[in-house]
């Protein structure tokens, strides 16, 4: 029969403290001082004839590792992993020359950010690998990962229920610890979205008095987590509304809800991304039930950010414009909504794909043609609204060479190529009704006297079809921009003859006339 361990928080029930062998478990935690004792107290909590193995990455951890008195197993095995991420992929083979793991609870616990640099499908691959080197060895590994920013693992591998018995995240805050488990089975059972607040008591951690040892309550539909700004300086209008002073506080807040409403506030443009991170966490992390919305403090949320916040998870955008009324009233519309767009695990993905073109201005035709067809297969963008292809022939007697020197795009995205006698222009996530504008701040001269025939393509599949044409186009056809006169040779007589005189000034004085003298 195989043997089964415990977690070294006491307080748990056993649906959250068993861990049986022949699994794996994931804990991440935020300070690596709570990680050393949680291995020294999951230590003490196994029985005396248990098998237990430490595994510490870095040098000198293992210092660290202590047994309390009577508590634990007689015997303790202590291994050093180098901080390399080679030997954190051949830990477990590396592993069977020094233990037999059979019916063993190995621990490992990795250096304070020690994995920040391995990429989500890297960690789920070594996920996988150490999950069926478990279950062939009939053992227990607990991987715990200390982290500033346990969000990424979180999101990374919330969805590898499959492969990982248990992901958990230990919070410190203040003189409390935030007990999140995204999910944990064992025989006992399974849990998932489950919230314990802890206290230290003594050497180990303890729910509070008050806690009930009970499922958490999924019947907070009705509360509103907001920044304060969103109210324009109203007080609360019910006792369901809780008010922030920063998105942070705001943030830390709604880790601990189900199905609340929850509105950021956004005041710069630099706060997009910091937004959008958080967003994504909660979305990945509480689910779909939750509604997030974003409202717009002053004008500076640009189409790209937009989506980009829908993307990572919000149900809507409030613009700056909107008056309070009108801001309520959207709050209403989307109660009682459930997320169902997908939302990608890691949140890298959206940042580059809500941004994808990186090129501005001239472009070979080659270039052109395969930035803008991959524009139009990036499926995170919405049908549609990808950008804007516009195709200019200049009027007579102005080359197409010439007219291109006039083009002068100023936003990353908007590019330009020549070919067939046309100057062609992508303008990316330009919509229809801004054309003029933007080719008003393109070229410095009416657009009217520089072209006389323009056509426009605006929908994702017209766009594909002008570009499947473009690439057929025989290469002869392309053209190139005129070359710059500061290539050319200089003539002979603009060249300096080292031998020549030069010509030395000469110091002149102009003496003034004598005083009482006529003058001549």
């Amino acid at each position: 029969m195989d043997p089964v361990f415990y977690l070294g928080i006491n307080a748990l029930w056993d649906e959250l403290r068993l861990l049986p062998a022949g699994g794996l478990w994931w804990v991440n935690i935020d300070r690596y001082e709570d990680a050393i004792k949680l291995v020294n107290r999951t230590v003490a909590s196994q029985n005396e004839s248990a098998k237990v193995a430490v595994i510490t990455t870095g040098e000198m951890q293992h210092q660290h590792i202590k047994l309390e008195g009577d508590h634990g197993p007689k015997r303790l095995f202590l291994f050093s992993l180098p901080h390399d991420s080679k030997a954190f992929d051949g830990l477990t083979q590396d592993l069977l020359c020094s233990l037999n793991p059979h019916h063993c609870m190995i621990i490992i616990l990795c250096n304070e950010n020690g994995l920040q640099n391995i990429s989500a499908t890297h960690l789920r691959r070594w996920v996988k690998d150490a999950n069926a080197w478990a279950k062939y060895h009939h053992c227990t590994l607990l991987l715990l990962n200390p982290s500033l920013d346990p969000d990424p693992y979180i999101s990374a591998l919330a969805n590898q229920y499959a492969l990982l018995s248990g992901l958990t995240t230990l919070r410190y805050e203040g003189d409390t610890w935030l007990y999140d488990v995204a999910f944990w089975f064992n025989q006992k059972g399974v849990s998932a979205r489950q919230q314990l607040r802890l206290i230290e008591a003594g050497q180990r951690w303890t729910l509070p008095p008050q806690q009930e040892i009970a499922p958490q309550s999924r019947n907070d539909e009705r509360r509103v987590l907001s920044h304060l700004s969103v109210l324009e300086g109203a007080p609360p209008l019910s006792e369901n509304w809780s008010l922030f002073d920063s998105n942070d506080a705001l943030f830390t807040e709604a880790r601990q809800a189900q199905a609340a409403t929850v509105i950021f506030a956004l005041s710069s443009n630099s706060q997009v991304e910091s937004v959008a991170r958080q967003i994504h966490a909660l979305r990945r992390q509480r689910g779909s039930a939750m509604k997030i919305i974003v409202r717009e403090s002053q004008g500076s949320v640009r189409a790209t950010d937009e989506r980009l916040l829908l993307g990572c998870g919000a149900n809507i955008v409030i613009p700056w414009n909107a008056p309070l009324s009108r801001c309520l009233t959207l709050i209403e519309s989307v109660q009682g909504q459930t997320f169902s767009r997908q939302v990608p695990q890691e949140i890298a993905i959206l940042l580059e794909s809500m941004q994808p073109l990186k090129l501005r201005g001239y472009q070979p035709w080659e270039t052109f043609c395969d930035s803008v067809g991959a524009l139009m297969n990036n499926t995170l963008l919405p049908k549609d609204g990808k950008g804007v292809l516009v195709a200019l022939r200049p009027v007579p007697g102005i080359r197409i060479e010439q007219a291109l020197t006039l083009c002068r795009p100023p936003r990353a995205g908007d590019i330009v190529t020549l070919g067939e006698n046309r100057l062609v222009l992508f303008l990316s996530f330009c919509r229809i009704p801004d054309l003029d504008t933007a080719l008003k701040h393109i070229f410095p001269l009416p657009v009217a006297d520089i072209f006389s025939n323009r056509m426009v393509w605006y929908e994702d599949a017209q766009i594909a079809a002008e570009i499947v044409q473009m690439r057929a186009m025989q290469p002869e056809k392309w053209s190139k921009p005129l070359k710059m006169t500061a290539d050319a040779t200089p003539v002979a007589s603009q060249r300096h003859d080292d031998n020549a005189r030069r010509r030395v000034p000469t110091l002149i004085t102009l003496l003034s006339e004598p005083e009482g003298e006529p003058r001549r």
